[in-house]
């Protein structure tokens, strides 16, 4: 036998960096996912989100009431978008997940107050994301100790805060972390399954030769694609049926809405992820460049997607490009629709843009596919 030879040893190390830089798609995935995490975990990931969008419901109007309005601010968590008129408004907001807080001053504010009545105040949250708003809700007491007695110094009694915050968590009073993940497990297991496998389709059938099979047939580009996403839209719902099913008997998810409408707009998150999948088919040149690219597509989709952290912790970049992956909108259809009983209405701001995605997308992949023909 042989002994070794550095002489071989090198020759074997200078051919696989010859091949890796001929297979620079493999070599950009090699830089660019480790990039990746590190910009998204450094710059983007926040689990003390601050600035949270906050409506008030002022019926009493004085300048007590804008006190405690201006010292909310000042703690760093509410950021005020507006004021509102009626309850009904306030609710719409947190049901469609507009806003995460509303503050709701009574009319007798500033007389309960100058009276040292210790008025009480109410505070409604959106706790469907308990990581989203348990920062803010515990800053609470602090802050009724601190900045709202020092503004509003009116009549204590033996230290007592001069005004009395009442908290009450919608869709989740006791956050039940089960509530907010188990649902979005349904958007991450779709989206890992559908883009990978479906990233292998055309790959498989180019290593494998058999791509030169359907070439001969007059199959069309449009019928291919489709022909090989809807067995897949099958097992989705598989996916789908098991999760729900455990959902419901194992982790005890309320379920408010409809599940015929979740079901309705799972199979265009379904065809959202099963576009992309083709289109990597169409780009990777071989199987593990499909899987690189599907695990780079993944990763920000679950991070940025609100899923792993409070989407509303993150930088406004973060946010918009988080916007444009299909995963954040389903999320907040599936959590608003099993929890909150959101009907079409309440869904509808994130269903056009799974619509837009899918439209995109499937686009590219048609007019890649027609460029793998020639």
């Amino acid at each position: 036998m042989n002994a070794f030879s550095f002489r071989r040893f090198w020759a074997m190390v200078l051919k696989e960096f010859i091949q890796m830089r001929r297979d620079r798609t493999t070599f950009a995935m090699m830089i660019g996912i480790p990039l990746a995490q590190l910009m998204l975990f450094g710059f983007a990931i926040n689990s003390d989100p601050r600035n949270l969008p906050t409506v008030v419901r002022d019926a009493d109007g004085g300048p007590y009431a804008r006190a405690l309005v201006r010292s909310l601010e000042l703690s760093g968590y509410f950021r005020v978008v507006r004021d509102v008129a009626t309850d009904a408004e306030a609710a719409r907001l947190l049901e469609t997940g507009e806003v995460q807080f509303v503050l709701n001053i009574p009319a007798d504010f500033s007389r309960g107050l100058l009276r040292g009545e210790r008025p009480q105040v109410l505070l409604e949250a959106d706790a469907t994301d308990p990581a989203a708003t348990g920062s803010a809700i515990g800053a609470v007491n602090q802050l009724m100790a601190t900045v709202v007695d020092r503004d509003l110094p009116a009549h204590r009694r033996g230290g007592v805060p001069a005004v009395d915050f009442v908290v009450h968590r919608h869709y989740n009073p006791e956050g039940i972390t089960q509530y907010n993940v188990v649902p979005g497990l349904m958007g991450v297991v779709l989206t890992m399954t559908m883009v990978i496998i479906t990233s292998l389709a055309i790959t498989r059938e180019r290593e494998r030769g058999t791509m030169e099979n359907l070439l001969a047939t007059p199959v069309r580009p449009i019928e291919v694609m489709t022909g090989k996403i809807v067995p897949y839209i099958l097992v989705g719902y598989v996916q789908v049926g098991l999760i729900l099913l455990a959902a419901r008997f194992l982790f005890s998810v309320p379920m408010v809405g409809s599940l015929p409408l979740l079901a309705a707009v799972t199979s265009l998150f379904i065809a959202a992820n099963l576009a992309m999948g083709i289109t990597f088919s169409t780009v990777a040149k071989n199987q593990l460049q499909a899987v690189q690219m599907a695990f780079f597509f993944f990763l920000p989709s679950l991070l940025l997607s609100g899923f792993m952290f409070p989407f509303r912790g993150m930088p406004e970049w973060a946010q918009n490009l988080g916007s444009v992956l299909p995963l954040t909108h389903f999320l907040r259809i599936v959590r608003g629709v099993l929890l909150k009983g959101n009907g079409v209405v309440e869904i509808m701001p994130h269903v056009w843009p799974l619509l837009a995605f899918v439209a995109v997308v499937m686009t590219i992949a048609l007019k890649r596919y027609r460029q793998t023909l020639d």
